[in-house]
């Protein structure tokens, strides 16, 4: 399964013997919650999971959205209908910049057979496809989450991408040059780390750019084939849409994904001895 799929080819998919599993992530830094937006309307038999609870651990040492425990994830998405059989779509409400932190953990996990829904919620309803109210009672899955199955760094991990490879900060360009910073202890970013927001993925209709154009806007970035490349942003969530835009893109591929550094600058920046660079 391709790392996007489009709001028809979902369509398409949902009418077949097997339906894919459908995963509701919607969430926003500041509110309001998601799961007050599903419950106003989501796709047909979707399940929301709440990032903050379930697809990250408690907030400590390790960041504002630290990687859930195996045996957590587990239990989550076997609750959600997820088997190791079964394909899985993700998405959120637009841009898939929070779905890419469900599709990451499902490929963390050994999943290979997810995607992100290309326009989320947003794309499906605007062009008038099926939503509901209805909260579905999924049959438990059997996945079995096996960590590892996608690289990470730690703080030093991330400090020898920046020096010797490319390390792509996915935060918006004023809280990279540390004029801003809303939730986090410290300002600015990784030094030698390249701001590359998120939000350059998507075009002006809201849909993702073309494998073309996002291997043109990474290239102009400095990423190149063979150079390591890692991604983190504020807590290890829009990060991991750098990881899915890179595949996409055709600059990585499944068997030799970029790097994540989950902890990212919330953990970084809680660090006194990690020097912070700005503009």
């Amino acid at each position: 399964m391709r790392a996007l799929v489009s709001t028809s080819e979902l369509a398409d998919l949902r009418t077949g013997a097997r339906p894919p599993v459908l995963l509701d992530i919607r969430w926003a830094l500041g509110g309001p919650p998601g799961r007050e937006s599903y419950m106003a309307g989501h796709l047909p038999g979707a399940v929301f999971l709440d990032l903050d609870k379930e697809l990250a651990a408690e907030p400590g040492p390790g960041g504002r959205h630290p990687l859930p425990e195996p045996e957590d994830l587990q239990r989550v998405l076997r609750a959600a209908g997820v088997s190791d059989d079964s394909a899985v779509v993700v998405y959120d409400g637009g841009n898939g910049s929070v779905a890419a932190r469900a599709w990451w953990l499902l490929r963390w996990s050994g999943h290979k057979t997810v995607a992100v829904l290309d326009g989320g919620y947003a794309a499906w309803e605007q062009e008038g496809r099926a939503v509901t109210t209805d909260v579905p009672q999924p049959q438990p899955g059997d996945i079995t989450v096996r960590p590892g199955a996608m690289p990470t760094v730690d703080a030093d991990g991330a400090a020898e991408l920046a020096r010797d490879g490319v390390l792509l900060d996915a935060r918006a360009p004023e809280r990279y040059r540390g004029e801003t910073e809303p939730i986090d202890p410290r300002p600015g970013h990784i030094p030698g780390a390249v701001n590359a927001p998120f939000t350059g993925h998507i075009s002006p209709e809201g849909r993702w750019r073309t494998a073309a154009e996002l291997a043109d806007r990474f290239n102009d970035l400095g990423v190149r084939a063979g150079k390591p490349v890692g991604a983190y942003c504020g807590s290890g969530v829009t990060a991991s849409s750098v990881v899915l835009a890179l595949e996409a893109a055709g600059i990585t591929d499944p068997g030799s994904p970029a790097a994540l550094y989950p902890g990212s600058w919330s953990q970084w920046s809680s660090d006194p001895q990690r020097p912070a660079a700005t503009g």
